[in-house]
């Protein structure tokens, strides 16, 4: 099947033409004759699939009639990272040569005003992620009741971030009638009822069961210690005896574990770049442009990037950490094996990754093999605690109690494995004269009689009479006599 059998009009064959591409992914085929038709589409497809250029052909054929409203785009595009709406941004760019739209993206780390100013103009297409979006509506300077075709992309992403209340909010915003594309990559409990909800009788595009790795993704499974100095070392030697590396993603967990990386690897010769989500946009973009461009063949990021880059030369993904979320491993070596290329994933599992790794192999229904010795095999010294020094107990009321059992190990990448000597006793020092006890002051009676043998009694216990004011702690000020000026 070729692009000229869907439908799509004689400007969009000529874009995908000198793009070079000839024939349509199964998502692309199946989807975009139902979108042209003006139904309502549930796409689910693992990711590296082509699933943007399965909405934005066919919306550039369907936009080539009609003219854009000041402040009332006629197309919304509702993505959950600012790097994927970027990347929706470029294929409108790629395709849409031979059209004249104004596109504009709404994203976080750009200024209010030049976006306002594009939207003022009017758009044809609104790439925008849902809580900047939100951010121009109640300023007034956006009007949704124009949109003519509403689509939510990664829509399970959007589950992960906590996105969908806005997104619930922004569905009531457009126009009942809209045109609705729901795409995503695994289709959960959550994702199925909100589905339900905004998509009205539609035709479901599953080109591949949902949360499936693609078959060219080589997967394989290396064992290390608990220590982070151990994991690194690990993830140096993949780097190093990798065959084939042409560049490679390394996803962390934690943003502060991403700064870490990164920095370790740049201290071992490794050109590296880290991406997170406490970087400001130009720091973004500019991370991702040094990767893409190949100065930079080494990308340390967070789960943000493990979906919305489109990096079609991606060699290796390497997960320093077994993702929480066992969807989440399968968008991050996503990254490689792409457009149907050849792909490698590593994953380092330490001792307790096993419950995180056993929902991974039940989610993709196929277990992984072990890059050399496993779990099993590793020695006792790299199957310690996660933070050497320190042992757990339990508390008479069940909690995790963390006890200093010796020299705490520093975080750098040392080797020494020799216990800490021991530190040497305090010299003794001379004997302090012994104080005088200082003369109790005296109090009332009443008093000193409770701090004998009634203090663990109340003060309501107490059988003396009823203080009024403040008692016998009248401070000194107040007792100061009044001087009243005569008028």
């Amino acid at each position: 099947m070729s692009f000229a059998e869907l439908g799509l009009s004689d400007k969009v064959q000529q874009a995908v033409a000198a793009a070079g591409y000839t024939e349509p992914t199964p998502i692309q085929a199946q989807a975009i004759p139902h979108v042209l038709a003006r139904r309502d589409v549930l796409g689910i497809a693992q990711t590296g699939t082509g699933k943007t250029a399965a909405f934005t052909l066919p919306m550039l054929t369907m936009l080539e009639h009609g003219r854009a409203r000041a402040r009332m785009p006629r197309t919304l595009i509702l993505e959950p990272t600012r790097e994927l709406a970027a990347q929706v941004e470029d294929n409108f760019d790629k395709y849409g040569i031979n059209h004249k739209l104004s596109v504009a993206l709404l994203i976080g780390g750009v200024s209010f005003g030049d976006q306002d100013a594009k939207i003022t103009r009017g758009v044809d297409v609104l790439i925008a992620t849902p809580g900047r979006l939100l951010d121009h509506f109640e300023r007034g300077k956006l009007l949704l009741t124009g949109v003519e075709l509403l689509v939510i992309d990664e829509a399970d992403r959007m589950l992960d971030m906590g996105f969908i209340p806005d997104i619930e909010r922004i569905v009531k915003l457009v126009p009942f009638t809209r045109q609705t594309l729901f795409f995503s990559a695994t289709m959960p409990p959550e994702i199925q009822r909100l589905a339900d909800a905004f998509l009205h009788n539609p035709v479901k595009v599953e080109v591949a069961r949902a949360a499936t790795a693609a078959a060219t993704i080589t997967q394989r499974l290396v064992a290390t210690g608990r220590e982070d100095w151990q994991k690194r070392e690990t993830l140096r030697g993949l780097i190093r005896n990798a065959t084939d590396l042409q560049n490679a993603v390394v996803f962390c967990n934690r943003k502060r574990d991403v700064a870490v990386l990164h920095r370790s690897l740049q201290k071992h010769g490794f050109d590296a770049v880290a991406l997170h989500g406490d970087m400001d946009q130009h720091a973004r973009m500019a991370a991702l442009d040094s990767f893409r461009s190949g100065e930079m063949p080494i990308l340390v990021a967070s789960d943000v990037a493990a979906r919305g880059l489109d990096i079609p030369t991606v060699s290796h993904v390497f997960n320093y950490d077994v993702p929480h979320h066992a969807e989440d491993y399968v968008h991050r070596i996503g990254r490689t094996g792409r457009a149907g290329r050849a792909g490698q994933a590593f994953t380092l599992v330490s001792p307790g990754d096993e419950k995180s790794l056993a929902a991974i192999e039940k989610l993709i229904t196929t277990p992984v093999e072990w890059e050399g010795p496993t779990l099993a095999d590793l020695p006792p010294s790299e199957r310690s605690s996660r933070r050497s020094g320190r042992g757990e107990e339990r508390s008479s009321r069940g909690r995790k109690v963390k006890v200093r059992t010796g020299r705490q190990r520093s975080g750098g990448d040392q080797a020494q494995d020799e216990a800490a000597p021991a530190r040497e006793a305090p010299a003794p020092q001379p004997e302090q004269p012994a104080r005088k006890p200082r003369p109790e002051r005296e109090r009332p009676e009443r008093d000193r009689s409770a701090a004998r043998g009634n203090s663990g009694r109340s003060r309501r216990d107490d059988d003396d009479a009823p203080v009024k004011g403040m008692g016998d702690h009248v401070p000194a000020f107040l007792m100061r006599p009044v001087t009243i000026k005569k008028s």
